[in-house]
């Protein structure tokens, strides 16, 4: 993955994108669910997030309590130890989160506790959140770091645009 070149394409797209999701805030296909599997389907061809992990190089996931708890138990600390070593409370939110990127946990593109990773990680980026256009925020704030959403929203936007009056 050429993270240079989708940071580039990111900046370029992410205009008309989000104004694709702002739009998509009030207007939604009938047949939203169906169409968003089967683009979606399409993109895990085209992307390989073990060769990216651009997410856990430019972001930090929320980590809950039981998040804290699973993954102190599995490196064998306290949750207090946990925290101290390698999360801080985000101000505005009160989230807990890492306090530095890329995440400590990444190792060569890949999760080092994959098993118990957070919830927050085990779900990203979302794509299979239902209803989809619920999460528009999210995808407009993933777009600049995920190039499996970029992808899904850029594909959706032309399927949009070509299949229905928009």
């Amino acid at each position: 993955m050429d993270l240079k070149k989708f940071r580039a394409t990111s900046a370029r797209k992410r205009k008309p994108l989000t104004a694709f999701l702002l739009k998509l805030d009030k207007i939604v296909p009938e047949d939203m669910p169906k169409l968003v599997a089967k683009v979606d389907a399409t993109v895990w061809k085209d992307v390989n997030c073990m060769e990216c992990a651009n997410c856990c190089k430019t972001m930090t996931p929320t980590f809950t309590k039981k998040d804290i708890k699973r993954i102190s138990a599995h490196l064998d600390m306290q949750p207090k130890e946990f925290i101290d070593k390698w999360l801080m409370k985000e101000e505005d939110t009160g989230d807990m989160v890492n306090k530095t990127q890329p995440c400590q946990f990444l190792v060569n593109n890949m999760c080092s506790i994959y098993e118990v990773r957070p919830i927050d990680c085990a779900e990203f980026p979302h794509h299979n959140k239902k209803p989809f256009d619920l999460y528009n925020e999210t995808f407009k704030n993933n777009l600049p770091h995920c190039p499996a959403t970029l992808t899904l929203v850029d594909r959706l936007k032309k399927a949009v645009e070509k299949e229905y009056e928009w």
